[in-house]
């Protein structure tokens, strides 16, 4: 199976997309969408950016690697009545069946930075969007001290070393390698635009301990570190790391958590 497929059908996503939802939706009203408008979210999940943006008019396609997801998100869409929403399987590096010039826009928030041939991914990016459209990514940035960059940073130094040839998803949020992918693709430099913005991961009955729960349970790669480190006979020490970061992090003082996720927030001019 393709190691990228097998990561994110690994775990179930949907309970990780679940602390995700507002900031989704945050997301989709700072895009301005103006509907009529043909949006393909690319590494969508089940929909934690898909359905809001169908709420709010768009007609949209969701693709995602993983069939669990894929299965979750048509479920929402059916359950919510958004028949101007659709999810299918597929891969960012290779989005067969898709024609050239077919989105408006193409948004992908934490999804096609973990595809493993990133100028495969810019390249089909900019491809099924339109002339005058535009793409926008949400990616997490290396070494950057806020929650998601630090869990991924943690959990990597407790697993095996990557094999060769492997390109880090957080390279994508490193503005060189990002004008260096879409300039490849055919993109002028004047034509991407850089700016940090804040994901929170928000449960108003879940501890920060809990939420790292969820994390080592339903989180393709928290899942791999945690299995590595509990043969290494570490994995008390990587759950404590973890749950000493969810902790120092969180800024809900009721019981619950909200923890701010700073990431890299790129827009491309098509």
């Amino acid at each position: 199976m393709n190691p990228n497929k097998a990561l994110w059908e690994k775990g179930d996503f949907t309970a990780i997309a679940a602390l995700m939802r507002e900031s989704g939706e945050g997301l989709v009203r700072s895009l301005g969408i103006a509907p009529p408008l043909r949006v393909l979210d690319l590494g969508c999940g089940d929909g934690t950016t898909a359905v809001p943006l169908a709420r709010v008019g768009a007609d949209v396609t969701g693709i995602d690697i993983a069939r669990n997801l894929v299965a979750a998100g048509n479920k929402r869409a059916a359950e919510a009545g958004l028949r101007n929403l659709n999810f299918q399987e597929g891969d960012a590096c290779d989005l067969q069946g898709v024609a050239d010039d077919s989105f408006d826009m193409t948004l992908s928030v934490f999804g096609a930075m973990f595809a493993p041939k990133p100028f495969d991914v810019a390249k089909e990016m900019v491809r099924v969007t339109k002339p005058g459209g535009r793409i926008v990514m949400g990616n997490w940035i290396p070494n950057d001290p806020t929650f998601v960059s630090q869990v991924l940073r943690i959990s990597s130094a407790f697993t095996p070393p990557p094999p060769e040839g492997f390109i880090s998803p957080m390279t994508w949020g490193v503005d060189a390698h990002i004008i260096e992918r879409f300039g490849q693709a055919g993109v002028p430099t004047e034509k991407i635009s850089m700016v940090r913005d804040t994901f929170r991961f928000i449960s108003p009955s879940k501890s920060p301990a809990e939420v790292i729960g969820l994390f080592r349970t339903f989180y393709g790669p928290t899942m791999n570190a945690f299995e590595a480190a509990q043969k290494s006979g570490k994995e008390d020490e990587l759950h404590s790391q973890l749950v000493e970061l969810a902790t120092a992090q969180n800024q809900n003082s009721d019981g619950g958590t909200s923890i701010p996720a700073t990431f890299l927030r790129i827009t491309v001019q098509r």
